[in-house]
Protein backbone atom coordinates (compact mmCIF):
# COMPACT_ATOMS: atom_id res chain seq x y z
CA UNK A 1 0.00 0.00 0.00
CA UNK A 2 1.04 3.75 -0.79
CA UNK A 3 -0.88 5.45 1.99
CA UNK A 4 -0.63 2.69 5.05
CA UNK A 5 1.44 0.21 6.62
CA UNK A 6 -0.81 -2.61 8.09
CA UNK A 7 0.63 -5.52 10.61
CA UNK A 8 -1.43 -8.01 12.58
CA UNK A 9 -0.15 -9.44 15.68
CA UNK A 10 -1.92 -11.33 18.47
CA UNK A 11 -5.21 -10.33 17.24
CA UNK A 12 -4.51 -7.07 17.36
CA UNK A 13 -4.43 -5.06 13.81
CA UNK A 14 -2.36 -2.09 13.59
CA UNK A 15 -2.93 0.26 10.50
CA UNK A 16 -0.43 2.58 10.44
CA UNK A 17 -1.16 6.03 8.15
CA UNK A 18 2.31 6.62 6.25
CA UNK A 19 2.62 9.51 4.24
CA UNK A 20 4.10 11.87 6.24
CA UNK A 21 5.72 13.88 3.82
CA UNK A 22 2.10 14.81 2.45
CA UNK A 23 0.78 15.13 6.11
CA UNK A 24 -1.14 12.00 5.77
CA UNK A 25 -3.61 13.56 3.30
CA UNK A 26 -6.42 11.89 1.65
CA UNK A 27 -5.89 11.18 -1.83
CA UNK A 28 -8.05 9.01 -4.11
CA UNK A 29 -5.26 5.98 -3.27
CA UNK A 30 -6.06 7.05 0.53
CA UNK A 31 -9.74 5.74 0.36
CA UNK A 32 -9.11 3.39 -2.18
CA UNK A 33 -6.42 1.26 0.31
CA UNK A 34 -8.70 2.11 3.54
CA UNK A 35 -11.58 0.72 2.01
CA UNK A 36 -9.82 -2.22 0.89
CA UNK A 37 -8.33 -2.79 4.53
CA UNK A 38 -11.18 -2.58 6.39
CA UNK A 39 -13.28 -5.02 4.00
CA UNK A 40 -10.63 -7.52 4.42
CA UNK A 41 -10.42 -7.04 8.14
CA UNK A 42 -14.12 -7.25 8.42
CA UNK A 43 -14.26 -10.73 5.96
CA UNK A 44 -11.27 -12.45 7.65
CA UNK A 45 -12.36 -12.35 11.30
CA UNK A 46 -9.01 -12.96 12.55
CA UNK A 47 -8.06 -9.55 14.08
CA UNK A 48 -9.77 -8.38 17.55
CA UNK A 49 -9.75 -5.14 17.55
CA UNK A 50 -7.70 -2.24 15.25
CA UNK A 51 -5.88 0.22 15.95
CA UNK A 52 -5.06 3.49 13.69
CA UNK A 53 -2.16 5.67 14.17
CA UNK A 54 -0.23 7.92 11.15
CA UNK A 55 3.39 9.07 11.21
CA UNK A 56 4.68 12.53 11.05
CA UNK A 57 3.93 16.14 12.34
CA UNK A 58 0.37 15.34 11.68
CA UNK A 59 -2.13 12.63 12.80
CA UNK A 60 -3.51 14.02 9.21
CA UNK A 61 -4.36 17.17 7.66
CA UNK A 62 -7.38 15.87 6.02
CA UNK A 63 -8.30 15.61 2.10
CA UNK A 64 -5.65 15.78 0.09
CA UNK A 65 -5.49 18.98 -2.62
CA UNK A 66 -5.66 16.73 -5.83
CA UNK A 67 -9.21 15.66 -4.42
CA UNK A 68 -9.98 18.82 -3.26
CA UNK A 69 -9.41 19.92 -6.67
CA UNK A 70 -11.83 17.24 -8.00
CA UNK A 71 -14.38 18.63 -5.60
CA UNK A 72 -14.32 22.04 -6.22
CA UNK A 73 -15.15 21.17 -10.29
CA UNK A 74 -17.75 18.94 -9.31
CA UNK A 75 -20.52 19.79 -11.84
CA UNK A 76 -23.10 22.11 -10.23
CA UNK A 77 -24.70 23.56 -13.55
CA UNK A 78 -26.83 20.22 -14.13
CA UNK A 79 -29.25 18.18 -12.48
CA UNK A 80 -27.49 15.59 -13.30
CA UNK A 81 -24.04 16.40 -12.57
CA UNK A 82 -25.20 17.79 -9.00
CA UNK A 83 -26.58 14.32 -8.89
CA UNK A 84 -23.11 12.83 -9.28
CA UNK A 85 -22.25 14.78 -6.01
CA UNK A 86 -24.52 12.82 -4.27
CA UNK A 87 -23.19 9.60 -5.67
CA UNK A 88 -19.78 10.29 -4.87
CA UNK A 89 -20.16 11.75 -1.34
CA UNK A 90 -22.17 8.39 -1.03
CA UNK A 91 -19.05 6.54 -1.87
CA UNK A 92 -17.15 8.27 0.49
CA UNK A 93 -19.02 8.14 3.64
CA UNK A 94 -19.46 4.61 3.26
CA UNK A 95 -16.13 4.08 3.60
CA UNK A 96 -15.42 5.46 7.00
CA UNK A 97 -18.96 4.00 8.07
CA UNK A 98 -17.23 0.51 7.80
CA UNK A 99 -14.83 1.88 10.67
CA UNK A 100 -18.55 1.94 12.68
CA UNK A 101 -19.63 -1.37 11.45
CA UNK A 102 -16.41 -3.34 11.40
CA UNK A 103 -17.04 -6.56 13.36
CA UNK A 104 -14.25 -5.50 15.78
CA UNK A 105 -13.18 -2.06 17.84
CA UNK A 106 -11.16 0.78 16.40
CA UNK A 107 -9.33 2.46 18.42
CA UNK A 108 -7.88 5.90 17.23
CA UNK A 109 -4.45 7.14 18.42
CA UNK A 110 -4.29 10.78 17.21
CA UNK A 111 -1.22 12.91 17.59
CA UNK A 112 -0.62 16.96 16.21
CA UNK A 113 -3.56 17.54 13.95
CA UNK A 114 -6.36 16.29 13.07
CA UNK A 115 -8.26 18.31 10.15
CA UNK A 116 -11.14 18.31 8.14
CA UNK A 117 -11.48 14.22 6.80
CA UNK A 118 -9.26 13.27 9.56
CA UNK A 119 -11.99 14.09 12.04
CA UNK A 120 -14.98 12.28 9.90
CA UNK A 121 -12.37 9.64 10.30
CA UNK A 122 -12.16 9.09 14.04
CA UNK A 123 -15.32 10.18 14.92
CA UNK A 124 -16.42 6.85 13.67
CA UNK A 125 -13.81 4.78 15.70
CA UNK A 126 -15.05 3.15 19.09
CA UNK A 127 -12.23 4.71 20.94
CA UNK A 128 -9.74 7.62 20.89
CA UNK A 129 -6.80 8.76 22.38
CA UNK A 130 -4.85 11.76 21.88
CA UNK A 131 -1.19 13.22 22.92
CA UNK A 132 -1.69 16.51 24.68
CA UNK A 133 -0.23 18.44 21.59
CA UNK A 134 -3.17 17.31 19.11
CA UNK A 135 -5.95 18.99 17.75
CA UNK A 136 -9.40 19.12 16.08
CA UNK A 137 -10.11 21.44 13.25
CA UNK A 138 -13.49 21.17 11.39
CA UNK A 139 -12.05 22.63 8.27
CA UNK A 140 -14.24 22.32 5.50
CA UNK A 141 -16.28 25.74 6.73
CA UNK A 142 -13.05 27.59 6.30
CA UNK A 143 -12.83 26.49 2.72
CA UNK A 144 -16.57 27.37 2.19
CA UNK A 145 -17.96 24.11 2.21
CA UNK A 146 -20.04 21.68 4.70
CA UNK A 147 -18.57 18.76 6.60
CA UNK A 148 -20.05 16.04 4.08
CA UNK A 149 -18.44 12.72 5.50
CA UNK A 150 -19.57 11.92 9.08
CA UNK A 151 -18.45 15.02 10.91
CA UNK A 152 -21.75 16.87 10.84
CA UNK A 153 -23.38 13.12 11.64
CA UNK A 154 -21.01 11.79 14.79
CA UNK A 155 -19.69 14.66 16.60
CA UNK A 156 -23.26 15.99 17.85
CA UNK A 157 -23.26 12.33 19.31
CA UNK A 158 -20.21 12.70 21.09
CA UNK A 159 -19.39 16.28 22.39
CA UNK A 160 -22.33 18.92 22.95
CA UNK A 161 -24.56 20.06 20.11
CA UNK A 162 -23.51 23.67 21.21
CA UNK A 163 -19.57 22.89 20.94
CA UNK A 164 -20.19 21.20 18.27
CA UNK A 165 -22.50 24.07 16.04
CA UNK A 166 -19.24 25.99 17.52
CA UNK A 167 -16.65 24.21 15.81
CA UNK A 168 -18.41 23.42 12.98
CA UNK A 169 -19.77 27.13 12.23
CA UNK A 170 -16.04 28.90 13.26
CA UNK A 171 -13.46 26.19 11.94
CA UNK A 172 -11.82 27.32 15.30
CA UNK A 173 -9.32 24.30 16.53
CA UNK A 174 -10.26 22.01 19.70
CA UNK A 175 -7.05 21.50 21.59
CA UNK A 176 -6.51 18.41 23.37
CA UNK A 177 -7.21 19.09 26.91
CA UNK A 178 -11.03 20.50 25.76
CA UNK A 179 -11.39 17.70 23.77
CA UNK A 180 -10.80 15.68 27.18
CA UNK A 181 -12.83 17.57 28.70
CA UNK A 182 -16.02 17.44 26.54
CA UNK A 183 -15.59 13.52 25.93
CA UNK A 184 -14.20 13.51 22.50
CA UNK A 185 -10.99 11.77 23.72
CA UNK A 186 -10.60 9.02 25.97
CA UNK A 187 -7.16 9.87 27.57
CA UNK A 188 -4.23 11.89 27.05
CA UNK A 189 -0.74 11.35 26.81
CA UNK A 190 2.80 13.39 27.01
CA UNK A 191 4.24 11.24 24.20
CA UNK A 192 2.87 9.54 21.07
CA UNK A 193 5.13 6.31 22.47
CA UNK A 194 3.05 6.05 25.46
CA UNK A 195 -0.65 7.35 23.58
CA UNK A 196 0.50 4.19 20.86
CA UNK A 197 1.58 1.82 23.94
CA UNK A 198 -1.84 2.64 25.59
CA UNK A 199 -3.91 2.18 22.49
CA UNK A 200 -2.26 -1.41 21.80
CA UNK A 201 -2.97 -2.46 25.11
CA UNK A 202 -6.36 -1.62 25.38
CA UNK A 203 -6.70 -3.63 22.25
CA UNK A 204 -4.43 -6.54 23.36
CA UNK A 205 -7.42 -6.43 26.30
CA UNK A 206 -10.53 -6.16 23.69
CA UNK A 207 -8.64 -9.44 21.62
CA UNK A 208 -8.52 -11.38 24.84
CA UNK A 209 -12.66 -11.12 25.43
CA UNK A 210 -15.00 -13.54 23.65
CA UNK A 211 -14.95 -11.86 19.64
CA UNK A 212 -18.42 -13.24 19.42
CA UNK A 213 -19.10 -11.22 22.74
CA UNK A 214 -17.65 -7.48 21.66
CA UNK A 215 -19.28 -8.09 17.96
CA UNK A 216 -22.68 -8.30 20.25
CA UNK A 217 -21.47 -5.11 22.48
CA UNK A 218 -20.69 -3.06 19.70
CA UNK A 219 -23.77 -4.06 18.19
CA UNK A 220 -26.40 -3.10 20.83
CA UNK A 221 -23.86 -0.01 21.84
CA UNK A 222 -24.32 1.22 18.32
CA UNK A 223 -28.15 0.57 17.93
CA UNK A 224 -28.99 2.04 21.46
CA UNK A 225 -27.05 5.24 20.80
CA UNK A 226 -29.78 5.74 17.61
CA UNK A 227 -33.10 4.36 19.51
CA UNK A 228 -35.15 4.75 22.14
CA UNK A 229 -34.70 2.68 25.77
CA UNK A 230 -37.66 0.49 24.93
CA UNK A 231 -36.18 -0.26 21.57
CA UNK A 232 -32.75 -0.80 22.48
CA UNK A 233 -33.88 -3.02 25.57
CA UNK A 234 -36.17 -5.06 22.82
CA UNK A 235 -33.00 -5.29 20.53
CA UNK A 236 -30.77 -6.45 23.45
CA UNK A 237 -32.59 -9.60 24.12
CA UNK A 238 -32.63 -10.56 20.29
CA UNK A 239 -28.72 -10.45 20.27
CA UNK A 240 -28.60 -12.34 23.24
CA UNK A 241 -30.52 -14.97 22.40
CA UNK A 242 -28.62 -15.08 19.39
CA UNK A 243 -25.06 -15.38 20.68
CA UNK A 244 -25.20 -16.29 24.38
CA UNK A 245 -22.65 -19.40 24.98
CA UNK A 246 -22.39 -21.09 28.65
CA UNK A 247 -18.60 -22.21 27.41
CA UNK A 248 -17.62 -18.81 26.84
CA UNK A 249 -18.83 -17.89 30.25
CA UNK A 250 -17.52 -20.54 32.04
CA UNK A 251 -14.20 -20.20 29.85
CA UNK A 252 -14.18 -16.62 30.66
CA UNK A 253 -14.92 -17.24 34.70
CA UNK A 254 -12.15 -20.04 34.80
CA UNK A 255 -9.07 -18.16 33.04
CA UNK A 256 -10.13 -15.17 35.66
CA UNK A 257 -9.56 -17.43 38.41
CA UNK A 258 -6.66 -19.26 36.97
CA UNK A 259 -4.90 -15.73 36.08
CA UNK A 260 -4.61 -16.62 32.43
CA UNK A 261 -5.79 -16.10 28.83
CA UNK A 262 -8.84 -17.15 27.73
CA UNK A 263 -8.93 -19.55 24.67
CA UNK A 264 -11.92 -17.90 22.61
CA UNK A 265 -13.08 -19.17 19.10
CA UNK A 266 -12.84 -16.20 16.31
CA UNK A 267 -15.35 -14.84 13.99
CA UNK A 268 -16.18 -16.73 11.70
CA UNK A 269 -14.73 -15.27 7.92
CA UNK A 270 -17.14 -14.28 5.57
CA UNK A 271 -17.83 -15.70 2.33
CA UNK A 272 -19.43 -14.35 -0.51
CA UNK A 273 -21.98 -15.86 -2.46
CA UNK A 274 -19.87 -18.59 -4.99
CA UNK A 275 -16.87 -18.67 -2.72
Amino acid sequence: MDCFALTVRDHVAHLVLNRPEAMNTMNPAFWRELDEVLTSLHREGSARALVISSTGRHFSAGMALETFGGAISLDDSSPEGRAAVFDLLGDLQSTFTKLESLRIPVIAAIHGGCIGGAVDMVTACCIRYATADAFFCVQEINIGMVADVGTLQRLPKLIPLGLAKELAYTGRRLPAQKALACGLVNELFDSQDAMLAAALQCAAEIASKPPVAIWGTKQVIHYARDHSVDDALKQMGWVQGAIWSNAHVREAIAAMKQKRAGEFAPLAPLKSFGD
